[in-house]
């Protein structure tokens, strides 16, 4: 029997994916009222739960942090176009979610959709993905650059010590390279959080908004970069050169299908569909388990769990070689 070329899959991931990049509003906006209505409901108990000891409310953010990162998803639709057919729903939802998420609307989407356009090109690296180097570049680079990447890919760095400055101070400014859509969106997300600020101080204190947003916030933003991590950061994942990379085979081979159990899928919003997503995403996120039950096409895709996925984070280098990513025992070998 002849065995289909890679032209051939790929006529049949587009073929199967297309019936599922479809919104449907009754859906989008169920999804909102379980996602934003019971947030609300959680900071207000978090406010209220700062009457009894701290290690109370510090409980109560662990559950108010996974309805953050399914906020974040609706968001993370909303830049992509999916949530709603209709692009000024998309854009006003998008501005409101991610407000919540301290994060610019126009600027994140922007980066992502580039992120999108170059996951897996060696040659287009640097904007929106983690940070990752070739063994030839790590051994060819001077030891201060060394040491620098070795902390930057540190898990406690990564996973602990970057979702504050990344979502809480980074996203609060515009670059040079930013244009004027991108530029207003910081403008308007800074003084909605501003307003945020003033409506704390006038009601509930500066304090208590900081002690019950702070870690919901932090916990919500280490899920969302190990989430992000563990989709682009396994073993057998995609790394081309320009003159070899293709955008659907990255999308395929250079994200993995994060297999979660059901509470923390639904928490996640599917986006451990992840070759799915990047194949098409247009697929709002309650579609991509339905195109993944019903096409055992997407079903060969690079699995992890919970448990495998740990081992993820021991990987730090792209072996150009060996077509795959090793730890940094590799360099001295």
């Amino acid at each position: 029997m002849a065995i289909p070329d890679q032209e051939t899959f790929k006529n049949q991931w587009r073929k199967a994916i297309s019936p599922y990049q479809k919104s449907d509003t009754r859906k989008s906006i169920a999804q909102l009222a379980n996602t934003l209505i019971p947030y609300f409901a959680l900071l207000a108990l978090m406010v209220w739960s700062l009457r009894f000891p701290y290690w109370v409310t510090l409980l109560l953010a662990i559950p108010t942090a996974g309805f953050l990162v399914r906020t974040f998803i609706i968001f993370h639709d909303c830049g992509h176009g999916s949530f709603f057919k209709s692009n000024r729903a998309n854009t006003i939802v998008g501005y409101i979610t991610g407000t919540l998420a301290f994060t610019p609307y126009e600027r994140w989407r922007h980066d992502h959709a580039i992120h999108h356009a170059t996951a897996g090109n060696l040659d287009k690296r640097g904007v929106g993905d983690v940070p990752t180097w070739t063994v030839e570049e790590f051994r060819a680079a001077p030891r201060w650059k060394q040491t620098l990447y070795r902390l930057i890919r540190n898990p406690i760095v990564l996973f602990v010590l970057s979702p504050i400055p990344i979502f809480v101070i980074s996203y609060r400014f515009f670059t040079p390279k930013d244009g004027k859509k991108e530029r207003l969106s910081v403008i308007y997300t800074d003084l909605a959080l501003l307003g945020i600020l003033l409506l704390a101080h006038f009601t509930i204190g500066i304090k208590a908004y900081l002690l019950v947003q702070i870690p919901v916030m932090w916990i919500a933003g280490s899920l969302g970069e190990w989430l992000f991590f563990v989709q682009h950061q396994f073993p057998a994942v995609y790394w081309k050169r320009q003159g070899e990379w293709d955008y659907l085979t990255s999308a395929m081979d250079g994200a993995s299908y994060y297999k979660l159990p059901k509470v923390l899928q639904w928490f996640s919003g599917s986006i451990g569909y992840h070759h799915i997503h990047h194949l098409g995403p247009k697929v709002p996120n309650y579609n991509l388990e339905k195109c993944y039950t019903f096409n055992p096409i997407f079903q060969t895709a690079y699995t992890i769990t919970p448990a495998t996925s740990l081992r993820c984070t021991a990987l730090k280098l792209w072996d150009e070689q060996s077509q795959k990513l090793v730890g940094f025992p590799v360099v001295k070998a």
